[in-house]
């Protein structure tokens, strides 16, 4: 492609360089080829711009630049390389963020389960979604690995174009604050954009809640429709602060929900005077369910289209997950990994306990060690027994990042024995419950590996885990 039709007449260059075939567009200097366009993007650690003269030695074609380099007509001033960059991205794959509906979900807890309600909802309704989230990428029914929320700026068009070549007329995605802070998302604009609600958590990056909202919030600067859970104190804020047009959800609002009963195989709730039933389970998940319907009603749909879609819908793997054990006992398998979201999944599961509600949890190495102990708080609150284990420590010692959670343990009453092995864990708790206990495994859900140092990944599915274990006490 030219470098005039990358850059769409948006920005003037020397007459050599309108010309230029380019082989390819890059902020990765590890990427640089032949006729490469290299932007230079500042980030926390690399500051692109100190590779700009190399690169151009590398053999890129040009350079863009947010200041004079000196480097001639090869180097491309602009205001904002990471804007230029998104612009750069959706021209190489011809605009594929033009051509299809965009259904962005934002917030601290919820995000999965709500984008899987609505595609399940839309797909079941005759479209064909693509949908970008933590656990996967799926082009309708194919799955495509994913190594973030929200996937870098080159690799999410190619994602876009990708789906819409395979027929999506639908993008579903997780919009995380990384990717809204580092200006991932590129030119997307959304259709409709969901807040669930905002709690502790990324502060090791945002460094304050108000940098963290102020993150979310920037979602909400390039949708149409907005859907904001106005139960959540900053969603209350944000509907305030906001221009587009906005519904809200919650015990009261636009889309109405109230709780009718819970219980481990299923939820009945109350939306707008009528009643839902459905297969997933949880307080939580009347939220989720609710965005999603608003969402899909927004979309067009009609509620005869919506209801018989979420009442089969049987919720995420990895969140609220029940792992079938054969025994007098029950153990779920979560994702929840905030104070907030933990004790959101432990309030529900105690509803519906018969016996002792025992939470088995770690934290993140390398991660927010401020929430550690407000973990431990979250978990002693409505859990009769806590084991504390590891998680994905990765560059810190285990130990450590246990003593940080304990020091949430020193005012609490709630008894806790500490298994560092997280294998091992698994298998006291499982030989150690009693008929009528909960076990909640929290911190993993959907993902099957375990992180150390220098990144080493080990294979590690708590499915599997609870088999092998319950083998060994048959």
């Amino acid at each position: 492609m030219k470098l005039s039709e990358l850059l769409e007449n948006r920005i003037s260059v020397s007459e050599n360089l309108k010309n230029k075939e380019i082989s390819l567009i890059t902020d990765d200097n590890r990427k640089i080829v032949k006729d490469s366009l290299y932007v230079c993007i500042k980030g926390e650690k690399f500051d692109g711009h100190t590779v700009a003269e190399q690169a151009l030695a590398q053999g890129a074609a040009a350079v863009v630049v947010d200041h004079d380099l000196g480097l001639g007509e090869q180097q491309i001033l602009v205001s904002d390389t990471r804007d230029c960059y998104g612009m750069l991205c959706a021209a190489w794959f011809g605009h594929p963020e033009q051509k299809m509906k965009f259904i962005g979900v934002t917030g601290t807890n919820g995000k999965t389960t709500t984008t899987s309600v609505i595609k399940h909802i839309l797909t079941a309704n005759g479209h064909k979604v693509g949908l970008i989230g933590t656990i996967q990428n799926e082009i309708g029914e194919e799955i495509v690995h994913t190594n973030n929320t929200t996937p870098l700026t080159f690799e999410l068009m190619q994602l876009y174009d990708m789906m819409y070549r395979k027929g999506c007329d639908t993008v579903v995605m997780e919009v995380s604050s990384f990717g809204l802070v580092q200006k991932r998302i590129g030119q997307t604009h959304f259709d409709i954009a969901v807040f669930t609600n905002l709690t502790q958590d990324h502060l090791d990056y945002h460094k304050t809640m108000e940098n963290y909202y102020q993150a979310k919030k920037m979602l909400f600067s390039v949708c149409d429709k907005a859907v904001i859970n106005t139960d959540d104190d900053y969603g209350k804020r944000l509907y305030q602060e906001i221009s587009c047009e906005k519904y809200s959800y919650g015990h009261t609002g636009d889309f109405a929900c109230q709780p009718v009963s819970v219980k481990a195989n299923g939820t009945e709730f109350m939306l707008n005077q009528e009643k839902i039933s459905m297969l997933m389970t949880g307080y939580f998940n009347i939220a989720n369910a609710t965005a999603a319907y608003a969402v899909c009603q927004l979309y067009g749909l009609e509620q005869k289209q919506i209801l018989p879609a979420l009442q089969s819908c049987t919720g995420v793997r990895g969140r609220c997950e029940v792992i079938p054990t054969g025994k007098e006992f029950s153990v779920i398998c979560d994702y929840a990994h905030t104070p907030d979201a933990i004790e959101n999944i432990l309030e529900n599961v105690k509803l519906y306990t018969e016996n002792n509600l025992i939470c088995l949890f770690g934290c993140g190495g390398n991660r927010d060690k401020t929430k550690r102990p407000l973990m431990a708080q979250a978990a002693a609150k409505f859990a009769d027994r806590l084991i504390i284990t590891s998680d994905n420590p990765r560059d810190e010692n285990p130990e450590d990042i246990i003593q940080d959670i304990l020091a949430g343990l020193k005012e609490s009453r709630t008894p806790y024995k500490v298994v560092t092995d997280r294998r091992e864990a698994i298998a006291y708790a499982l030989k150690t419950a009693q008929a009528g206990d909960v076990i909640v495994l929290a911190g993993k859900g959907h993902e099957d590996y375990q992180i150390f140092a220098d990144n080493y990944h080990t294979h590690f599915d708590e499915r599997e885990v609870v088999a092998e274990a319950l083998k060994e006490l048959a």
